[in-house]
C-alpha cells in the first residue's frame, strides 16, 4: 500500500500554510557558451524562495517528482552530448515516501552541451517540468527560447507554420448575434441546484463514515472528555462545539490545493477528470479501497503523525490543542474515512461544472455531518444513552461500502475505456459486473457467505435483511435494464450510452438520431437540408450530457422535435482518438500562448472555448447554418425548459427565413 502514500499524504498537510507562499518561489534564466562552431553548453539556473526546493532529476523513485527536461527537436536539429548535469544538491530522508530525496535549496544549476546537426539551427526551445515545494508542493512548467548566437529569440511560429496558422483561424467561427449568449441565467440555478446536491452527498458520506468502527467508538469518549474535563458545563459544551468547529473546518481545508487548477487552461479540468490513464488510477485505487473496507488489509496513515498531533494537542492546550485533538481524529479514522472521502473526489469529477469548487463543497458537507453529533451530543448528553453500542454491525457497514466502492471503480474504468475507445467495456458488460457485485452484496447481507474481519455467525438482523432485500431489487432492476424491459432510470447518465453496445446499433449517436460528429460536414448538411443547427458539446465521459440524452432528449415532446427539425452536431471534448497527421496543429491564443492540438477532443475543446467562451459539458447552441446565435446557450435543465427552448430557436430561425 505504499504506492497511495504520496497521493494520500499530500491530501492531508494542514492548508492553513498556503497564505504564507511565494508568490513566485522559482525565478529561472538561462545562458549559452558556446564551445565550438557546432557545440554549445546550456546553462539553466533557478533562485529559489527561501523555504522551498526543488528536487533533483535523479531524485528516488517513489518518492516525489524529479525535474525534467524536455529538448524540442533533438535528434533532429541537435544531439544532447551526455547527460543534464546538476549543481550540489542535499539529500534528506522522506518519512512520507520513505526514500532519500534529492534537492537543491536556494539555487538549482543545470548543464546541458549540445552538438549541432544542422548547421542552419540558431534557436531551441527547452521546456522544464519540475515540483516546487514548501510545506505543500506545486507542479510547474517552465519553457526557455535559446537563442545560439546572443540574439533576442525571434518567435517563428508564423514563418514556419503557416498551416498551424491556417488551421487555427479556421476553428474561429463568424458568428452573428453572439451577444445572445450571456442573456441565460437558466445554467445558473441548475449550477446552484447541482452544488446543493454535491453537500449533500458529502454530508450523506459524512453520515456514513459515523457509522464505522473508526469514528464511532470515539463519540461517547470524546463527548464525555469535554463535558468531564471542563468545571463548568458551559465551557465543555463550548469546547465540544469548537472541536466540532474544526473538523469542518480541516476537511474544508483539504479541498484548497485543487483550486490550483484555477490558473491553468480552462480546459485542464476536463482533461484531468477524463484522463484516461487517470481515470484507470482512480478504478485501482477504488479496488484497493475495496478490498481494504472487505477486511483484507487496513489503509493508515504513518502512526508518527497521528502521535506528534496528540502531543501537540497536550502541550499547546487551550484552543489550539482542541485543533490539534480534531486534526488526530482527522488522521486516525483515516481508514474508515479515506475510501469514503475518495469516493467523494471521484465522484466531484463525474459531477458537472468545476472540479475544485464541487470538492470544497462535497469536503464540508462531509465534515459537518462528522462533526454535528460530537456538538450535539455536547449539548444534550442523555442522547448517548439512546445511542446504539459498538458491534458486528459496523463490520457490516464497511463490507456494503466495499462493495459501492468496486461498482464505483468499474465507472472510472468504463470512463477510459469509453474516452479510449476500446471498445470492452460496453454497456451490456458494465451492467452485467454490476449486476454480479450488487448480487454478491445481496449474498453477503444474507449470510451466505462472510470476509475475514467478520465475527462468528450470529442470527440476521431485521435491518441487514431488509438492506439484503433491497440490494436483491436493486439486480432485479439492473437485469430488467440490462434486457430492455425497462429504462434505467434511478442510473441515467452512469452506464454507457444505449449506442455503446455489443449489439450493432443504426447509429452511433444518442437516441439513434441522425448526428455529424464534425462541424463543417454538420453546417453544410444544414445549408443544404435548410434547417437550423443544435450544437452539442459533450464527452464520452460527461455523466449530465447523459442524463439529459436519456431523461430530455428522449421526452415525448422534445424527441421529434431533434429528429425532424434540427441538425444535430455532436462534438466530443474528451476524445481522445489521434487527428490525422495533417489535421495536427499549434493553436495560438490572443495572449500567446501555445496550444498543441492533437486529438479530436482537444480541437473542439479549443473550438468550444474560442467561440463560446465555455469549457462545460453538456452546453447547447442553437445556431443558423449562416452562424447566427438563435438562442442563448443552455446546459442541464428539465424538459419544459429545453422544449421551450428549442421551439424558441424554431421561431427565431423562421422569422430570420421571412426577412
Amino acid at each position: 500500500m505504499k504506492f497511495l502514500v504520496p497521493l494520500l499524504g499530500f491530501l492531508l498537510i494542514p492548508l492553513y500554510i498556503f497564505a504564507q507562499t511565494d508568490a513566485n518561489p522559482a525565478i529561472w534564466s538561462h545562458k549559452v557558451n558556446k564551445l565550438s562552431d557546432t557545440e554549445y553548453e546550456l546553462v539553466f539556473t533557478g533562485k529559489i524562495a527561501e523555504g522551498w526546493h526543488v528536487y533533483s532529476q535523479y531524485t528516488a523513485e517513489g518518492g516525489s517528482l524529479p525535474s525534467e527536461f524536455t529538448f524540442e527537436k533533438a535528434g533532429e536539429d541537435y544531439e544532447l552530448i551526455g547527460k543534464t548535469t546538476e549543481s550540489e544538491t542535499l539529500v534528506e530522508y522522506s518519512d512520507i515516501f520513505e526514500v532519500d530525496e534529492t534537492f537543491f535549496k536556494k539555487e538549482a544549476i543545470f548543464t546541458q552541451k549540445i552538438k549541432l546537426l544542422n548547421p542552419e539551427v540558431r534557436q531551441i526551445s527547452v521546456n522544464l517540468f519540475y515540483q516546487i515545494c514548501k510545506e505543500v508542493c506545486i507542479p510547474k512548467d517552465e519553457l526557455f527560447q535559446i537563442s545560439l548566437d546572443g540574439n533576442a529569440f525571434v518567435d517563428s511560429q508564423k514563418e514556419i507554420d503557416l498551416k498551424s496558422v491556417a488551421l487555427g483561424e479556421s476553428l474561429k467561427l463568424d458568428l452573428k448575434n453572439k451577444n445572445l449568449l450571456n442573456q441565460g441565467g437558466i445554467t445558473d440555478s441548475e449550477g446552484k441546484s447541482n452544488l446543493w446536491m454535491i453537500f449533500g452527498l458529502g454530508f450523506l458520506g459524512g453520515l456514513i463514515a459515523l457509522l464505522t468502527p473508526c469514528v464511532f467508538p470515539m463519540i461517547p469518549l470524546t463527548v464525555s472528555f469535554f463535558t468531564k474535563q471542563s468545571q463548568q458545563k458551559s465551557k465543555g459544551i463550548a469546547n465540544a462545539v469548537l472541536y466540532g468547529f474544526f473538523i469542518v473546518l480541516i476537511y474544508f481545508l483539504l479541498s484548497l490545493p485543487f483550486h490550483l487548477f484555477n490558473s491553468v487552461d480552462s480546459q485542464i479540468l476536463n482533461t484531468i477528470a477524463t484522463n484516461i490513464w487517470l481515470n484507470v488510477f482512480f478504478f485501482v485505487i477504488f479496488v484497493v479501497f475495496a478490498f481494504s473496507f472487505f477486511g483484507y488489509f487496513e489503509l493508515t496513515l504513518p502512526s508518527s503523525w497521528a502521535n506528534k498531533m496528540d502531543s501537540a494537542s497536550s502541550k499547546v492546550g487551550g484552543g489550539l490543542g482542541i485543533f490539534f485533538m480534531a486534526l488526530t481524529l482527522a488522521i486516525v479514522s483515516f481508514s474508515c474515512t479515506g475510501p469514503i472521502l475518495g469516493g467523494l473526489l471521484g465522484s466531484t469529477t463525474l459531477a458537472e461544472g468545476n472540479v475544485a469548487t464541487n470538492l470544497t463543497i462535497g469536503m464540508t458537507g462531509f465534515g459537518l455531518a462528522l462533526a454535528l453529533p460530537f456538538a450535539l451530543f455536547a449539548l444534550f448528553p442523555a442522547w448517548l444513552n439512546s445511542l446504539p453500542k459498538s458491534g458486528g454491525w459496523m463490520t457490516t457497514v464497511k463490507v456494503v461500502l466495499g462493495f459501492l466502492e468496486l461498482a464505483l471503480a468499474f465507472k472510472f474504468l468504463s470512463n477510459a475505456d469509453l474516452v479510449g475507445n476500446w471498445g470492452i467495456f460496453k454497456r451490456e458488460i458494465f451492467l452485467g459486473i454490476w449486476i454480479v457485485l450488487f448480487v454478491l452484496m445481496t449474498l453477503y447481507l444474507f449470510g451466505i457467505f462472510k470476509f475475514p474481519h467478520d465475527g462468528p455467525k450470529k442470527k440476521l438482523t431485521s435491518t441487514r435483511k431488509l438492506f439484503g432485500a433491497l440490494s436483491m431489487a436493486f439486480s432485479v432492476y439492473l437485469v430488467l435494464g440490462l434486457f430492455h424491459v425497462t429504462p434505467l432510470k434511478l442510473l441515467s447518465g452512469f452506464p454507457p450510452p444505449d449506442f455503446y453496445s455489443v449489439v450493432e446499433t443504426e447509429s452511433d449517436c444518442p437516441l439513434g438520431l441522425d448526428c455529424f460528429k464534425d462541424f463543417e460536414e454538420g453546417v453544410a448538411y444544414a445549408k443544404a437540408a435548410n434547417k437550423p443547427i443544435l450544437l452539442d458539446f459533450t464527452g464520452w465521459a460527461c455523466v449530465n450530457c447523459r442524463k439529459m440524452e436519456e431523461n430530455v432528449w428522449s421526452h415525448s415532446s422534445v424527441y421529434p422535435i431533434l429528429k425532424d427539425e434540427y441538425v444535430l452536431i455532436s462534438l466530443y471534448v474528451d476524445d481522445r482518438k489521434e487527428l490525422p497527421e495533417a489535421e495536427k496543429f499549434d493553436f495560438k491564443y490572443d495572449s500567446g500562448r501555445i496550444k498543441s492540438i492533437e486529438t479530436i477532443g482537444q480541437k473542439w475543446g479549443t473550438f468550444q472555448t474560442v467561440n463560446f467562451n465555455a469549457a462545460s459539458q453538456p452546453y447547447y447552441v442553437l445556431l443558423s447554418p449562416n452562424l447566427e446565435i438563435l438562442n442563448d446557450a443552455v446546459q442541464y435543465v428539465d424538459v419544459e425548459t429545453y422544449e421551450n427552448w428549442l421551439k424558441s430557436g424554431l421561431e427565431t430561425y423562421q422569422l430570420s427565413m421571412n426577412k
